[in-house]
């Protein structure tokens, strides 16, 4: 289990505007329902703190299964590894897609870029300590594989960590940025820490909500999973520097929330009290 301290660290977000890539497509039906349908799907996202607050997929329910199953991560197999992550994004744009369908969002996919050394994005450098970064300026994530990573491949972990970098994919498209970073914007150190925090908590509550749906197909051991979040609990907070991931114990209790409902409704982390939030 030793593992776990360099496989289950929460990646780091750096963020800023972005532009959009290709839209879901939509179960053929008849004529006059299309355009009904694609005028549902292609509503811009919603604006202002209600888009955060009061998101249409806090209303969605649990989150759709992609019956994920990327297969065994071998020891020392740098092709295997880019398998594995490539499988698994593909089932968190099946999940994530159909859930936007339910909530009348327009979706769009975030590409995938592989490496196996630190670069600057188009966000800026590299965070110290992470072992994945989401952009929104060009709407990727940037998935690093490490030796330590290739000796002790751990599926559960990397999962874990992609899903949390998605979930930040899916605050930018869903509009739960758009008042995150004009609420930034606009406040102190205090304040910027609290909103991150915020943010934080709820990628790595949606991480947890894809989790349970992989629970029988990746598949997720219990014990490993009881582990993990108990080493967030105790050792969650300590590679940051500064808190604006949350209190280990803080961490822990928005995994459980999106693990035990499988719905993005459990992490609305926006509207919960500030106590839940430190």
């Amino acid at each position: 289990m030793k593992k776990l301290s360099s496989l289950v660290v929460a990646g780091a977000v750096i963020a800023l505007a972005g532009a959009g890539t290709a839209t879901a497509a939509t179960t053929p039906v008849s004529a006059g329902q299309q355009v009904v349908k694609q005028a549902a799907q292609q509503a811009a996202p919603p604006r202002g703190k209600a888009a955060a607050t009061a998101n249409p997929l806090y209303k969605t329910g649990r989150l759709a299964s992609s019956n994920c199953s990327p297969g065994a991560l071998p020891k020392g197999s740098t092709t295997a590894y880019k398998r594995f992550l490539t499988t698994v994004t593909n089932c968190l744009n099946r999940s994530w897609a159909s859930q936007f369908r339910k909530a009348g969002l327009s979706f769009s996919k975030p590409r995938l870029r592989i490496i196996t050394r630190k670069v600057r994005t188009p966000c800026g450098p590299w965070s110290t300590g992470a072992d994945g970064v989401y952009c929104s300026t060009d709407r990727t994530m940037y998935m690093l594989i490490t030796k330590t990573q290739l000796r002790q491949p751990f599926s559960l972990g990397i999962t874990r960590l992609m899903a949390h970098e998605y979930g930040h994919h899916v605050q930018s498209v869903s509009g739960i940025w758009n008042y995150y970073w004009a609420a930034r914007n606009a406040s102190g150190k205090s304040g910027q820490l609290a909103l991150s925090r915020r943010s934080e908590l709820q990628a790595e509550c949606f991480s947890s909500v894809f989790m349970r749906t992989v629970t029988n197909t990746l598949p997720v051991d219990s014990r490993e999973w009881d582990y993990t979040v108990d080493w967030f609990r105790k050792n969650g907070a300590k590679g940051w520097p500064q808190n604006d991931h949350g209190r280990g114990p803080t961490q822990a209790y928005w995994m459980n929330r999106g693990y035990g409902s499988a719905s993005p409704g459990s992490c609305n982390t926006w509207s919960a009290s500030t106590r839940t939030v430190t």
